[in-house]
């Protein structure tokens, strides 16, 4: 049987007004009383209805996670999925789940000559009590604009830009890109390709200036003809990998700035008889599964997406009864597989 308000407030041993201020971020909660309906909330199981989002300043009770839509549904027409948003959804449903709040995930053209007038519409027919961002949303100016104009509380996942603008969840991407950059320059590589994401991600911004500095710092220079604009999918990554690797003095290591292109590669690599790690080092960005299931395993920087939208999740909620949360920082790892090692 589906758990009512009434069950709640029978559990906390409090009052059904209680437990409404409580849900709905109410005056005079004491942290007591917070504590004995978040409780009672989670151990029913408990939904609040949808359809009291219809009434005069109710909350809805509804998180919406704003996706880029190209890119989202260029993943799924290529039946390769799409580990990002999976690890987005895991993150933020747990934390939604605990709080009694429901997730919806919606697709948003950034590219689109109507992109404010959409999301204004999106808002005020959902109406969601707040909103995750994540790239190239995340540090879209336009973006930020309407949700605050809305009034809408957000937080933006992996933003570069415009840091003075709401709660952000990060991770330092140029600094995992120098890393990966010197593990390679420490195998022995000098001759290392690149094949970066889109401009219009801060991310790819981020990781390719990460690439510049630890080649600048190990006194290597970067060839302009060994360095590639993908648009983070496998076939892009196999396009550039085979333009790389067609060069005359090709290079003997490519870093790819996110996993779907570096296993592009590797099927560029294969294609020119090439035998990765002994002809050619790859690397990638995101650690996702596919990485160890590739031939071979590829080394990469594991990007944490399910703490980050978990974290995300954690400072939204509070945000949305009028209580901001601060910037938070989260933490990558190199993971080295069998793709990478000391060139001969």
């Amino acid at each position: 049987m589906t758990a009512t308000i009434y069950d709640v407030a029978a559990l906390a041993g409090v009052s059904i007004k209680s437990v409404s201020r409580v849900l709905n971020g109410g005056p005079n909660v004491s942290p007591a009383l917070e504590a004995k309906v978040r409780a009672a909330v989670e151990s029913l199981d408990y939904r609040p209805s949808l359809s009291a989002r219809t009434l005069a300043g109710a909350s809805s009770y509804l998180i919406a996670a704003f996706v880029d839509a190209e890119l989202t549904l260029e993943h799924w027409r290529s039946g390769r999925g799409n580990d990002y948003l999976s690890r987005l959804e895991y993150g933020a449903l747990v934390e939604c789940r605990r709080a009694g709040y429901h997730l919806l995930v919606e697709l948003v053209d950034y590219g689109s000559l109507s992109l404010e007038a959409n999301l204004l519409s999106l808002l005020r027919s959902l109406r969601p009590d707040g909103v995750l961002l994540t790239p190239p949303n995340s540090d879209d100016p336009r973006v930020l604009d309407v949700l605050e104009r809305n009034g809408t509380p957000f937080v933006r996942l992996g933003a570069e830009a415009h840091l003075d603008r709401g709660m952000r969840v990060f991770m330092d991407d140029r600094q995992a890109a120098f890393d990966m950059t010197a593990h390679l320059i420490a195998g022995g590589h000098r001759r290392i390709g690149f094949i970066s994401g889109p401009g219009s991600y801060a991310a790819s911004r981020a990781r390719r200036e990460g690439f510049h500095a630890a080649m600048t710092e190990h006194g290597l220079t970067v060839e302009t003809a060994l360095v590639a604009e993908g648009d983070f999918t496998f076939e892009a990554g196999r396009q550039a990998g085979a333009a790389l690797l067609s060069a005359k003095d090709r290079p003997t290591a490519i870093f790819a700035s996110n996993d779907d292109m570096a296993l592009g590669v590797l099927n560029s690599a294969a294609a020119s008889g090439l035998i990765v790690p002994d002809d050619l080092a790859v690397c990638g960005f995101d650690d996702t599964p596919s990485t160890m299931l590739s031939t071979p395993p590829l080394t990469t920087i594991r990007q944490p997406v399910t703490e980050m939208a978990a974290v995300a999740t954690r400072l939204l909620i509070p945000a949305t009864r009028g209580q901001p949360g601060q910037a938070e920082k989260v933490e990558y790892a190199l993971i080295e597989r069998l793709s990478t090692r000391p060139a001969d």
